[in-house]
């Protein structure tokens, strides 16, 4: 599945064929990334990064989520998903992360935005929530940028590289109310 964003702008659902490139990605910016993402420390070669889209591709039906590349003019430059969909209730969280040198760009707004409306409208979901690690300003700017509510504190919400737990922003955006965010 392939979605557009813009001409350049594309996500396209995690394959195997990816493998090289989102490692290759993880391990020249490791450095960067480990400071926000625990998975980079257990993401040692390419295998590990296979085992993970393996688990992907090969989820049981109930437990399939969408994981999408971030492709700018073909190139990769990150990862963009759907994690702990709860179909009953209808709420899905967004995680992403995005290469050093693709910031600020707009690229996460703009894929964001693209899997909010896939969200609401074609999964009929009702709320997409945005967890942030606490002092993560680059990535809570996003919700805050494109009009999520801030909802509260998750305490210890995630274990960093450093054995660290950090609280996380949650941040929220409901399908009655996407037609007042900005585009």
């Amino acid at each position: 599945m392939i979605v557009e964003i813009d001409a350049s702008l594309k996500l396209r659902q995690i394959e195997m064929a990816d493998a090289d490139a989102i490692f290759e990605t993880i391990n020249s910016q490791r450095t960067y990334l480990e400071k926000w993402l625990p998975f980079v420390m257990f993401t040692k070669k390419v295998t590990d990064t296979e085992a993970f889209i393996k688990t992907v591709i090969e989820a049981p039906e109930e437990c399939f989520e969408y994981v999408f590349t971030i492709r700018e003019d073909a190139r990769f430059v990150g990862l963009i998903s759907f994690k702990e969909t709860d179909r009953i209730n209808g709420v899905t969280e967004i995680g992403y992360w995005l290469s050093e040198n693709d910031q600020k760009k707009g690229i996460v707004s703009r894929s964001v935005l693209k899997l909010c409306d896939f969200a609401f409208d074609t999964l009929q979901l009702n709320k997409v929530l945005i967890k942030c690690a606490v002092g993560n300003l680059g990535s809570i700017n996003i919700p805050k940028k494109l009009g999520f509510t801030f909802e509260g504190i998750e305490p210890n919400g995630e274990m960093l590289r450093d054995g660290n737990c950090v609280d996380l922003e949650v941040y929220s955006m409901q399908k009655k109310g996407k037609e007042i965010r900005g585009k």
